[in-house]
């Protein structure tokens, strides 16, 4: 049940199902959380290409160098939830239907001093990183804006960040969204973002194969989509 007291799968006609694998299509999960003050973001998604995977995962702080992730080749295991690459592992996990999800990793980040890297050749110092977090609808999902099928959903995320050489991060409580989006199309664009004109807050782009772009960044109400 969510914080209003409704089944949190009842809005849009979503439920259970959906929360599993859709065969046959491109399938993408995004999780995103971040303070209210705008200090501190962090994202984490993977999207099933076929026989593989993309993963991509960052953490963006104040005043600290953006710490992120990206492997677009990861084979596609049995269980697709669990995203097993070179010296990385990430797992989504469902708990509870529309209700609950585990987001965890533990890898190399590239930390970035300029968040612009990120979009090209990712060239930054790897510094072991970890998330351990609980991911808890507050809303009932409802349906994502174009062409594809899916979801979003608002929620809190609880849980622990550890990085290598520095305390670690605990989030408790703090706002949270999610995406599940799947398609038969030949591809899907970046999830739809709020868009900010040249915001100066903190950032996690990210450059896909395809060619799309995500230039994330924390605006007011979470995250944004930057643009110029």
């Amino acid at each position: 049940m969510t914080d209003d007291g409704t089944d949190a799968g009842a809005a849009d006609g979503f439920g259970a199902a959906d929360e599993r694998r859709h065969r046959g299509t491109l399938e993408e999960w995004v999780f995103a959380a971040w303070t209210s003050d705008g200090a501190l973001g962090v994202i984490s998604g993977h999207r099933i290409v076929g026989a593989t995977a993309w993963y991509w995962a960052a953490l963006a702080r104040v005043g600290r160098p953006l710490l992120h992730v990206v492997d677009f080749s990861v084979p596609v295991r049995a269980d697709p939830f669990v995203v097993k690459g070179e010296q990385m592992w990430a797992e989504h996990t469902c708990d509870a239907a529309m209700e609950q999800w585990t987001v965890g990793n533990e890898t190399y980040a590239s930390a970035l001093d300029d968040p612009d890297d990120a979009l090209g050749q990712v060239y930054g110092v790897p510094t072991p990183v970890a998330f351990d977090l609980e991911w808890y609808a507050t809303a009932p999902p409802t349906s994502t804006p174009g062409p594809e099928t899916g979801y979003e959903q608002v929620g809190v995320v609880h849980g622990a960040i550890e990085l290598l050489g520095e305390p670690g991060v605990e989030l408790v409580e703090v706002p949270a969204r999610r995406w599940h989006r799947w398609t038969r199309r030949d591809g899907l664009a970046p999830i739809a973002l709020a868009e900010v004109t040249a915001h100066t807050g903190v950032r996690a782009p990210f450059a896909f194969p395809d060619g799309s772009v995500l230039d994330a960044v924390l605006a007011d109400s979470g995250w944004a989509r930057r643009r110029g």
